[in-house]
C-alpha cells in the first residue's frame, strides 16, 4: 500500500510553526497564523508562567530603565501600579493581568535588552569583586604593592602605603573600616583612569592568570 504523499503533507502544515524567545530558561512561545491546531493546556500554561516571570523581571526594574523600553501604555501603566501595591493579594493578581496584557505584544526586544542589561551588571560585578581582591591581597602581603605599581605606575605610591599601614591598624585595633574604602576608592579610581587612557584591562588579566595558576 503506497503512503498517502498528500495527506502527510497537509497533516505537515497543520503544525503551528512557534516563534520562541528565551528569558532565564523559560520559553515565551506564541502561535503564527495556523489555528487549526490550537496549542494544548500545558502549552498555554507554560507560555503564560514565562510572560508573568518576565513581567515580575520588568517590575523590579528601576524607572529610568522601565522607560528605556518604550512598553505600550497599558502595560507601563499596570507594571507602575503593582511597584505601588503593597498587599500581596493584590501584587498577584497584577502580576496576572500583566501576564496576561504581554500576551499580545511582541517580547523579543524586551527580553534582549534585559539580556544586555544583566550581561552588563555582571561585568560590573566581576570587576568590582576583582578590585577587592587586589585590595585584599596588598593589605596581606607588602610584596603585591610592587605588582600593582607594575600595572599602574601613576599611583601615588605614598598614598596607596600609607593607606594599607591605616587599613592594617584599623583591622589590629577592630575599628570601622574607614581607611578601607579609601584603599578600594584609590585602586578603582586608578584602574578607571588607566583603562579611559589606555583601554587596557591589565589588572583583571593578571588576576586571572593567579586564579588559574
Amino acid at each position: 500500500m503506497k503512503p498517502n504523499i498528500k495527506d502527510n503533507a497537509k497533516a505537515t502544515t497543520q503544525k503551528s510553526d512557534l516563534q520562541e524567545n528565551t528569558f532565564r530558561g523559560y520559553s515565551v512561545k506564541k502561535p503564527e497564523t495556523d489555528l487549526d491546531e490550537p496549542l494544548s493546556k500545558t502549552q498555554l500554561k507554560a507560555e503564560a508562567d514565562a510572560l508573568q516571570d518576565l513581567g515580575v523581571k520588568l517590575i523590579a526594574l528601576p524607572k529610568d530603565k522601565l522607560a528605556k523600553l518604550n512598553l505600550p501604555e497599558r502595560l507601563d501603566d499596570a507594571i507602575r501600579e503593582a511597584k505601588r501595591l503593597t498587599a500581596n493579594g493584590a501584587i498577584r493578581r497584577q502580576k496576572q493581568h500583566i501576564g496576561s496584557l504581554m500576551r499580545d505584544i511582541e517580547t523579543a526586544e524586551i527580553i534582549d535588552q534585559l539580556h544586555r542589561w544583566d550581561g552588563k551588571h555582571t561585568a560590573e560585578n566581576a570587576h568590582f569583586h576583582m578590585l577587592e581582591r587586589w585590595r585584599d591581597r596588598m593589605i596581606a602581603s607588602p610584596e603585591v604593592v610592587a605588582e600593582w605599581m607594575k600595572l599602574h605606575p601613576n599611583t601615588d605610591s605614598q598614598q596607596l602605603r600609607t593607606l594599607i599601614r591605616n587599613v592594617q591598624r584599623e583591622l589590629a585595633t577592630s575599628k570601622p573600616p574607614k581607611s578601607s574604602r579609601e584603599l578600594f576608592k584609590l585602586i578603582r579610581e586608578v584602574t578607571e583612569a588607566d583603562t579611559t587612557s589606555t583601554g587596557d584591562s591589565s589588572t583583571d588579566d593578571l588576576l586571572d592568570e593567579q586564579k588559574q595558576d
